[in-house]
């Protein structure tokens, strides 16, 4: 049995067929002048963008709007005018149009793989692909196709491309295995979403593992069986029957309320990226978007979008959402994500430096072309604001009056929009957990993002393999930190809405239904089953949960707890 990362539930059984990445080795000498250079990798990139773009509607097809984004965003990438303009100048400066694409693409990739921030480092992921893509195209290579997969077939690869994943046929494919990846990768995402069983991080998958073979792929346990028995198939053929029988009794909770079994009632609402992560939010049975992290409006482009791209993007999400209400962060920038178009200052510790709203509050001319869109879009239907990395009362104060300077402006000009939008606090630094009560007061409503919170309070980079031990959600001074937050909250009759990871921990449900969370917010995919576990708690049985659980002293203890007390139930 070879063991890995469990990216995507269910269990696939089927034969294996290895993938394998032809050479882009290339002469470094060219034949032509620079002119001839500049237009083959023109050429390249435009057969580039026309081939991706067919991929991105086969995608949208089998995988859905959002998810196909990922693929989307490549077309971005290679169009990028820094990007292209990067190209030209090594192409003038003697470098062949591949050693220019290999050079310029590699000086973006070693900063995006550097972050701290995964989904700053999914771009260096997809920024690779592109360079393959390109690269393939400039040498006349093909890309490895997987049309011709005969049934029951386990994919085997060193790693999976998110260009790649455009082209499985899910009737087909019926299990992924793959040396590199995890959780939040693009290809793993994208496994998830296609519903096929995934396995990451297997080492020497594709030495250990013989074409043609038959393997058990476990993506619930993260386990690859080879060459399994007769009653090992059985076995497992039992289990998957099972699991499909599960996954069909999820349905059930679509469209449903998320009550527990005591009838309590909560929100359960998805985070989205981009605006038509809202439509698929609802798809599943979502109470709203809980969170529109409006930084990707931002990315991968020259300049800012203005106030009329801004407020169409907005109306988007509201429409998507059919009615339900929709959350929207206002930039939050700084720290690890770059965002070129906005010239963010270099900082010996960004973390800690000019970031979220503090950057917007030093940048009023950005900060308010975003206010004055939502305040338009506000018109359209049920949005509520977000600050993100609020550290000091005095900066949800300073948001409201550039709101309100934002709608007498609009009215001014008569230009429709809400006078005023419910304006929340994303509690994410210690100095807000500490604040609480303060900002409760003035506050329409809380966002816990545990993620942040997690790394502040615990003085821990979860990137650095030396602390992260330290970054886990079940250490007691995060517990505490949450309860005390929590209460705050509920004191001063306002929502609280937890949608860091800690959100889709099932670990973490009865604790933070103990503490008296409102609602939840959690990746589209997670939805269902979150709603089913909490089904199964009542509010007693997790109060009792939750008191053991804060006079513990290690996260481990915390954790030995959680797992009896569920095993029990």
């Amino acid at each position: 049995m070879l063991q890995g990362i469990a990216v995507s539930q269910g269990i696939g059984l089927g034969r294996v067929m290895l993938l394998e990445e032809h050479s882009l080795a290339f002469d470094f000498s060219r034949s032509g002048g620079a002119q001839a250079e500049r237009q083959r990798f023109h050429l390249a990139a435009e057969s580039f963008r026309t081939h991706t773009a067919r991929q991105v509607e086969q995608l949208r097809m089998c995988a859905g709007y959002e998810d196909s984004l990922i693929l989307e965003s490549h077309i971005d990438m290679a169009c990028d005018p820094d990007l292209m303009d990067q190209v030209d100048r090594l192409i003038d400066e003697g470098a062949c149009a591949e050693q220019a694409v290999q050079e310029a693409c590699d000086g973006y990739i070693e900063i995006f793989s550097q972050s701290h921030d995964e989904l700053t480092r999914l771009r260096a992921e997809d920024l690779r692909d592109v360079r393959s893509a390109l690269l393939s195209i400039l040498l006349g290579v093909e890309k490895p196709g997987l049309c011709q997969a005969p049934r029951g077939t386990v994919l085997v690869a060193k790693e999976l491309s998110p260009s790649v994943m455009s082209g499985i046929d899910k009737e087909n494919i019926v299990g992924i295995i793959t040396e590199t990846g995890g959780m939040v990768s693009h290809s793993s995402i994208l496994a998830r979403a296609l519903g096929i069983p995934t396995v990451c991080g297997v080492a020497g998958a594709a030495a250990k593992l013989q074409k043609n073979s038959f393997v058990i792929v476990d993506g619930t346990r993260g386990e690859v069986i080879c060459s399994p028995a007769a009653n090992v198939i059985a076995d497992y053929n039992q289990r998957r029957e099972a699991f499909m029988a599960q996954r069909s009794r999820m349905k059930y909770f679509i469209n449903r309320k998320t009550l527990s079994a005591s009838g309590e009632e909560y929100s359960l609402a998805c985070n989205i990226t981009m605006p038509g992560g809202a439509a698929r939010a609802a798809a599943v049975g979502a109470d709203g978007v809980g969170l529109f992290r409006t930084e990707y409006l931002f990315m991968n482009r020259q300049t800012p979008p203005d106030e009329e791209e801004q407020f169409a993007a907005y109306t988007q999400a509201l429409e998507g959402a059919e009615g339900r209400p929709v959350t929207i962060r206002t930039l939050d920038v700084g720290g690890d994500k770059n965002t070129p178009c906005l010239a963010l200052p270099q900082e010996e510790n960004p973390f800690l430096g000019l970031r979220g709203i503090r950057w917007c509050l030093a940048n009023p001319e950005v900060f308010s072309v975003q206010l004055r869109a939502l305040l338009r879009a506000g018109a359209e239907g049920s949005l509520r604001v977000m600050l993100p990395m609020v550290s000091a009362l005095a900066e949800l104060r300073q948001t409201k009056e550039l709101l309100a300077k934002a709608a007498a402006q609009l009215t001014a000009q008569g230009v429709p929009h809400r006078a005023e939008l419910p304006l929340g606090v994303m509690i994410e630094t210690p100095a807000a957990a500490l604040m609480a009560d303060q900002l409760a007061q003035e506050a329409d409503f809380f966002s816990i993002g545990t993620n942040d919170l997690t790394s502040y309070i615990m003085a821990c980079d979860r990137g650095n393999p030396q602390v992260a031990e330290l970054y886990h959600p079940l250490q007691p001074p995060l517990l505490r930190s949450l309860q005390h937050i929590i209460r705050c909250a509920r004191q001063a009759g306002i929502p609280v809405t937890v949608c860091g990871e800690a959100a889709a921990d099932h670990r973490m449900l009865p604790l933070l239904m103990a503490f008296g969370a409102t609602g939840f917010s959690v990746p589209a995919g997670e939805l269902l089953e979150l709603r089913h576990v909490l089904s199964h708690w009542t509010l007693k049985d997790a109060q009792q949960l939750a008191r053991q659980a804060l006079d513990m002293d290690s996260p481990q203890q915390v954790e030995a707890l959680l797992t009896e007390y569920q095993e029990e139930e």
